[in-house]
């Protein structure tokens, strides 16, 4: 593809003070992106996070809310909830979120919204970090308009395009049926329509990461809201009722271009995840309930996908057969050399090194929680879950976890997250040589929050993540 035909292809497929220091008072906001993962490998540490507190299912009538949590560990208050930002209603059940802007618009727009959607609800709050200590309620875009102008609900994952808007996986429409599609904000984050041009192929959504540079988009499946959010059903399973396909998209014309069914052993793949390099075809994805990891690949002008990781299932008293390890959550780093992921319900957190991407080799491993019983006590406190969300520093040193699904899936597998609440913890790696370490130093108890316990989910710095920005 020649430099016209690529940028053509973006354009279709779109149509803190840092330098020490907390990162509080006002920012510049339009220092916040990179135009390459080179340079933001090289930015300073992440001084706070960004982190969902969830309350639905715990019995606390309360909103969700957007914590800001401490991450500087030469701060009074490390490892503490700085602020809370709590939503306008009850019953959002936040998710996962993401921003206004990335590496894709870098020089054009800056990262100063987070766009931050109710999975249940479907509203969909716009949040200002101009001030990213105190981050404040820009605009609320209601479900109702959503559906009326869309017929979609149940947001998703949340990405920038290059052009300025907003663009947002949605799992189901106005019935909470599937397949669901793709919702398009403006920069006024005003409703935009549906991105995609029909949803022949499509079966369930979830996830999705863009490659433009190869004129793809890859989405995956979960389930039908409808489906999903009760609980989780084996039944279900059995009756076609969750996903297994990968869809690559043409990114330019808007319409599946090529699925691949990843079969028994690819039920319910969750996150995708490009190499950051925009040159690179390689990626990720885990089928969780298979607990396999699978690495797709274009290959002359077919896009292909290798099981290149299974986790093993365990025996477990009570259960009627072996315990997946769930992988839940996968990120890679930004040298694109090193692979972390999740198993939720056996409780360890991974780190392999994919220098070659069809052969990943284990370098290190951590328990941290599970059903497994595997996991140390973390400062006198016995996890109520299993290892989630994952996200991990730029320069690639630094994991953070929580440990909240879904609320219906962690109260039938981890019910004392309702009453306990979740942790967050970090884990260092090094980089080097392969391992990982739980830190002891860093603990956070969503347990002793002010309103009740709440359950902890996704995660983002002001500067970006692991998983926030696509390069062009």
């Amino acid at each position: 593809m020649d430099r016209r035909q690529f940028l053509t292809s973006v354009a279709a497929g779109g149509s803190l003070a840092l330098a020490s220091g907390h990162l509080r008072g006002d920012d510049h906001c339009e220092d916040r992106t990179f135009a390459t993962p080179e340079e933001a490998r090289k930015s300073p540490p992440e001084k706070i996070a960004y982190v969902i507190g969830v309350y639905a299912g715990t019995g606390v009538k309360q909103p969700d809310y957007l914590a800001t949590v401490d991450l500087d560990p030469a701060s009074k208050t490390y490892s503490q909830v700085i602020h809370r930002l709590k939503m306008p209603n009850v019953g959002d059940e936040l998710h996962h979120f993401g921003w206004n802007a990335c590496g894709s618009c870098h020089g054009h727009r800056a990262r100063r919204y987070l766009i931050v959607p109710g999975l249940v609800s479907g509203r969909i709050h716009i949040i200002d970090t101009q001030q990213p200590d105190a981050p404040k309620l820009h605009k609320v875009i209601e479900p109702s308009e959503i559906v009326r102008q869309t017929k979609l609900t149940a947001p998703h994952t949340v990405h920038c395009l290059a052009d300025g808007r907003i663009m947002i996986s949605m799992l189901g429409d106005e019935q909470l049926n599937g397949p669901g599609g793709f919702l398009l904000l403006d920069e006024e984050f005003n409703i935009a329509g549906r991105w995609e041009a029909d949803t022949q192929g499509m079966n369930f959504n979830y996830d999705f990461w863009y490659q433009p540079r190869h004129n793809v988009m890859v989405s995956s499946e979960w389930g039908a809201p409808k489906t999903t959010r009760p609980g989780f059903q084996l039944d279900d399973v059995k009756a076609g009722k969750y996903g297994h396909h990968l869809h690559f998209w043409d990114w330019s014309k808007r319409r599946i271009a090529q699925s691949i069914d990843l079969g028994e052993q690819g039920m319910i793949p969750l996150e995708v995840r490009f190499h950051h390099n925009p040159a690179s075809t390689h990626g990720y994805v885990g089928a969780a309930l298979s607990s396999v990891m699978w690495h797709y690949f274009k290959e002359g002008q077919e896009w292909k996908a290798e099981k290149v990781i299974e986790v093993a299932g365990q025996e477990l008293k009570g259960w009627d057969f072996p315990v997946p390890g769930l992988i839940s959550d996968l990120v890679v780093s930004l040298d694109d050399r090193w692979l972390y992921f999740s198993n939720w319900l056996h409780g360890d957190v991974r780190q392999y090194d994919i220098s070659n991407p069809s052969k990943p080799k284990l370098t290190g491993q951590v328990w941290v929680g599970g059903l497994l019983g595997k996991a140390p006590k973390i400062h006198g406190k016995t996890a109520t879950g299993g290892p989630q969300m994952l996200q991990l520093s730029l320069d690639g040193k630094r994991l953070y976890v929580t440990d909240s699904l879904v609320s219906s899936w962690d109260n039938q597998f981890y019910p004392n997250i309702a009453k306990q609440g979740s942790i967050m913890l970090r884990v260092d790696a090094d980089t080097t040589k392969g391992g990982l370490t739980l830190n002891d130093r860093f603990f956070v108890d969503f347990g002793q929050e002010p309103d009740g316990p709440a359950r902890a989910h996704e995660m983002r710095f002001p500067l970006g993540d692991s998983t926030s920005d696509v390069w062009t």
